[in-house]
C-alpha cells in the first residue's frame, strides 16, 4: 500500500472551485489527452454512486488503446469533499479522496490524497516508480484548473454555444472548457439527438435541408470545427472531400444564422481556418492577418472556407475566422505522430529545418476559440499561433529536451512524402509560416503557453 499527496491552491473561493469540479467537462479538463481518454463525463456528476469509465493509454496510442478505468465515487460532501475508487482497472486497488478548505484571506486549498496498490504480485518497492507519473498528473491538472479558473473570470457571463465537431482532438477540449465555465453548450450531430443538448445537422448539404434554422433560434454563438481530417495522401479524391466538407458546412451554417438574423439577437459565427492560408513557404515573411494568401491547394480550401461564411457577415452576424497553426497535444495531430520516434531516440527535425513553425498548444487553441467566441466585436480572421514562433531544427530541438532524447536523425523528405504524397508533404508536413500573434493579444488574449519547452512540458505531463 502507497500513498501520494498533493496540495494545490487558488485564489477563488472554496465554492467557486468546487463549482467548476461539478460541472461536465471538468474530468476532461483534468486529464492529460494522450495519456487518459473519457469514455463520457461521470454518471451523476460528483455524488455517490456516480460511474465513470476511462482509457489509460498505452505510450504510442495518444491515448486510444489500453486498459480501461471503472471508477465509482463514494463520498460526497459538498463543497468540502468527495471521493473515488477504482472499481476495476491496471491496480490491484486505488482510492482518491478530494479535500477542499478555505485559505485564510480567501482563496481555496485542495488536497488530493491517493493510496493505491500495485497489480497482485509486483512489490510495493515498485511504487516509486510511479511516483513520477502521479506527480507529473497532478502537476499538470493544477495548472489545467489554475488557467482555466482565470480564463472564466475574465469571461463571466455565460452564453447558449453550439459546437460542430465537439467529438474531435479540439472539438472535445472546447466543449470541456465552455461547460467548466457554466456556458449551455450545444453538440452539432449527424445522427439523431439524444437529449435537448444536441441539434441535429447534415453538413453534407449547402442548400438549406440538412439543418433546420430554428434548432439555433436561442444560440449566442455558433463554433464550427466539423471537417474531412486532412492528414492523409492527397489523392483527388481525398482533396475533393476536404474542400467540400469545409465550404459546404460552413455555407449550411451561415444560411441557417442569416435567416434567423431579422430577430434581432446578437450571434456570432466562429469558423476554424489553418495557416495554410497563407501558403506552404513564405520564408522569412512575418504574417500577419492582413498578408495576402496563397497559391497552394490548402491556401485555396482556406480562402473558400472563410468566404462561405459570407452569408452570415451579410447578414449582420458577427463572423470571425481562427487560423490555426501547428497544435501541439499528445492525444493527436502532429505532435502524437512524432512521439513514439522520438520517446525511441529516433526523433529529428522535418526537411531542412529552416521553416518557421506556427505551434500552438491544444490549451492555447481551444482557449483562444472561446475568447474569439466570447468577446463581442471581435470579427475577421485571428492567427491562432504561440507568440513565439521557431524553426523546424529549433522545434525538433526542444521535444528532444522535454523527452531526454537524442535528436540526431533528420527525417528525410520522402518519410513524408510517403504518407501525404508529395503535395501532402510540402504543404503540411514541411510547410512554414511565421505567424504573428499581435492580434490576439490586442484583443486581451492571454496566452497559457508562450514558451516552447513549457508548452511541450505541459501537454505531454512532463
Amino acid at each position: 500500500m502507497a500513498t501520494f499527496t498533493h496540495v494545490s491552491e487558488y485564489p477563488q473561493s472554496r465554492e467557486t472551485v468546487w463549482a467548476w469540479h461539478e460541472r461536465p467537462g471538468a474530468f476532461t479538463r483534468l486529464s492529460p489527452p494522450g495519456q487518459v481518454r473519457s469514455k463520457g463525463e461521470p454518471s451523476v456528476g460528483l455524488q455517490v454512486g456516480a460511474e465513470h469509465r476511462f482509457t489509460i493509454g498505452v505510450p504510442g496510442t495518444a491515448g486510444k488503446v489500453g486498459p480501461t478505468w471503472h471508477a465509482r465515487h463514494t463520498a460526497y460532501d459538498p463543497p468540502s469533499s468527495f471521493e473515488d475508487v477504482m472499481v476495476s482497472g491496471p491496480l490491484r486497488s486505488w482510492v482518491h479522496r478530494h479535500v477542499f478548505t478555505d485559505l485564510p484571506g480567501g482563496g481555496t486549498r485542495i488536497e488530493d490524497e491517493v493510496t493505491y496498490e500495485l497489480p497482485l504480485g509486483l512489490p510495493d518497492v515498485l511504487a516509486r516508480l510511479v511516483e513520477p507519473q502521479l506527480r507529473g498528473m497532478f502537476a499538470y491538472r493544477e495548472r489545467q484548473l489554475r488557467d482555466d479558473l482565470a480564463f472564466h473570470e475574465r469571461h463571466p457571463e455565460a452564453k447558449v454555444i453550439a459546437v460542430s465537431g465537439a467529438s474531435g482532438l479540439v472539438g472535445r477540449q472546447l466543449v470541456a472548457l465552455l461547460g467548466g465555465g457554466g456556458h449551455d453548450v450545444r453538440v452539432l450531430t449527424r445522427r439523431a439527438p439524444k437529449s435537448e443538448r444536441e441539434i441535429r445537422w447534415g453538413p453534407e448539404a449547402s442548400d438549406g435541408s440538412g439543418l433546420d434554422p430554428e434548432a439555433l433560434r436561442d444560440v449566442d454563438v455558433v463554433i464550427h470545427l466539423a471537417g474531412e481530417p486532412i492528414g492523409k495522401r492527397f489523392t483527388a479524391h481525398h482533396k475533393a472531400r476536404v474542400f467540400d466538407s469545409r465550404v459546404r458546412s460552413t455555407t449550411l451554417l451561415a444560411r441557417a444564422l442569416a435567416d434567423l438574423a431579422s430577430d434581432g439577437r446578437e450571434r456570432a459565427l466562429v469558423t476554424a481556418s489553418a495557416s495554410g492560408y497563407y501558403g506552404a513557404d513564405r520564408g522569412d515573411e512575418v504574417l500577419t492577418e492582413e498578408s495576402s494568401s496563397g497559391d497552394d491547394f490548402l491556401a485555396l480550401v482556406c480562402r473558400e472556407w472563410e468566404a462561405a461564411a459570407g452569408p452570415a457577415r451579410e447578414a449582420g452576424v458577427r463572423v470571425a475566422h481562427v487560423r490555426t497553426g501547428y497544435v501541439q497535444s499528445a492525444g493527436g495531430g502532429q505532435l502524437a505522430l512524432q512521439l513514439p520516434l522520438y520517446e525511441a531516440g529516433l526523433g529529428g527535425r522535418l526537411g531542412d529545418g529552416r521553416q518557421w513553425m506556427p505551434w500552438i498548444t491544444i490549451d492555447d487553441l481551444v482557449g483562444l476559440y472561446a475568447h474569439v467566441a466570447l468577446t463581442p466585436g471581435l470579427s475577421g480572421p485571428v492567427n491562432a499561433a504561440a507568440p513565439g514562433p521557431v524553426r523546424a531544427s529549433e522545434y525538433a530541438a526542444t521535444l528532444g529536451r522535454v523527452v531526454r532524447r537524442p535528436t540526431v536523425l533528420p527525417v528525410p523528405g520522402f518519410g513524408p512524402a510517403l504518407l501525404l504524397g508529395r503535395q501532402g508533404a510540402r504543404e503540411l508536413a514541411l510547410a512554414g509560416q511565421r505567424l504573428d500573434a499581435s492580434l490576439a493579444q490586442e484583443w486581451g488574449y492571454e496566452f497559457r503557453h508562450r514558451d516552447l519547452a513549457d508548452g511541450l512540458r505541459h501537454v505531454l505531463a512532463r
